[in-house]
């Protein structure tokens, strides 16, 4: 039987309800430095924002190493009232010192996601710290610009082999959208990941109607994300996007999140768009383009079935 592995545990997929499929509660980068997200109160405002219209759910897909708060989230589910499902995994090399990468190395990358997935994910960013208990549900790895690089290929060769251990779906950062089609090569291609396990993220940030249809020919998810206070040059396509995809036969495989990375970008503290902008002003957009049951779909139906799994 299948089911979606959250934080406060494995539950059936129609209970997931409406979901943000790609947003962070918990995210600290080098990149993002003095934006971090992380005050666990103003997490679970914007959580009980997001339940105050209409949300269910909310996958982060924030992976180890990056602040995720893993010892924390299954309190701030029950607080909130909403279900999270949270990462393993790693993102691009540069967001890690390479003593790090190193020592996850030494331990086996496959084995540690697998472990994070079947046991529970650690409760910090010491590899060799005690778990929070929590396990993970899905898997998050990361393009570059326009290609793979070596550390890329060697995440997802682990993050594949870890899948093939759990079922777990893997969620991919692509860098401005890009590379997507390389990345469907090597998970699906060459090791064997099914396209219905692949969630391909950040796709409207690569606003070409053309490769979405040859990606969404393959049956992968396809995650659009925005509007994003870091990555907002392409949000005025979105609607574009969708429905093209629409149109070409492929409700059924969009997802939609929020990706908000930054704490200006958190409704519950003045900032904006907040996770609640999905539903408050996102959602009906769609569904005007669209038509509300291809709302419905994309919202409750599509993350239902990208993230549950017959857990292995």
């Amino acid at each position: 039987m299948k089911t979606v592995r959250t934080v406060l545990g494995d539950i059936a997929p129609e209970r997931l309800g409406v979901t943000d499929a790609h947003d962070h509660l918990f995210f600290a980068a080098p990149a993002f430095a003095g934006q971090e997200l992380d005050d666990p109160a103003a997490a679970e405002a914007e959580l009980a924002a997001f339940r105050a219209v209409g949300g269910a759910a909310v996958a982060q897909w924030t992976p180890f190493g990056l602040g995720r708060n893993a010892a924390g989230l299954p309190a701030l589910s029950r607080a909130a009232g909403v279900h999270v499902v949270a990462a393993t995994g790693l993102h691009q090399a540069a967001h890690y010192a390479p003593a790090l990468l190193d020592r996850l190395r030494s331990d086996g990358l496959a084995a540690f996601f697998t472990a994070e997935l079947a046991e529970g994910m650690l409760a910090g960013d010491d590899p060799g710290g005690p778990r929070g208990g929590a396990k993970a549900g899905m898997i998050k790895v990361a393009g570059m610009f326009h290609g793979l690089d070596g550390h890329t290929r060697e995440v997802m060769t682990a993050a594949a082999r870890a899948h093939h251990a759990t079922g777990a779906p893997i969620g991919v950062h692509h860098e401005m959208g890009t590379a997507a089609v390389d990345v469907l090569a090597l998970l699906h291609g060459e090791l064997g990941v099914p396209v219905t396990s692949i969630l391909l993220g950040h796709l409207n940030r690569f606003p070409d109607s053309g490769i979405h249809r040859e990606l969404a020919s393959s049956g992968a998810f396809l995650a659009f994300d925005g509007p994003s206070r870091a990555h907002h040059a392409t949000d005025w396509r979105l609607l574009d996007c969708l429905t093209e995809l629409a149109a070409a036969g492929h409700t059924d495989q969009i997802l939609l999140g929020g990706d908000n990375v930054l704490a200006s970008a958190r409704a519950s503290t003045g900032g904006s768009p907040g996770i609640p902008y999905l539903l408050r002003v996102l959602r009906p957009r769609v569904a005007a383009a669209l038509g509300e049951d291809a709302a419905e779909a994309i919202l409750v139906a599509n993350p239902a079935r990208a993230f549950a799994v017959e857990w292995r």
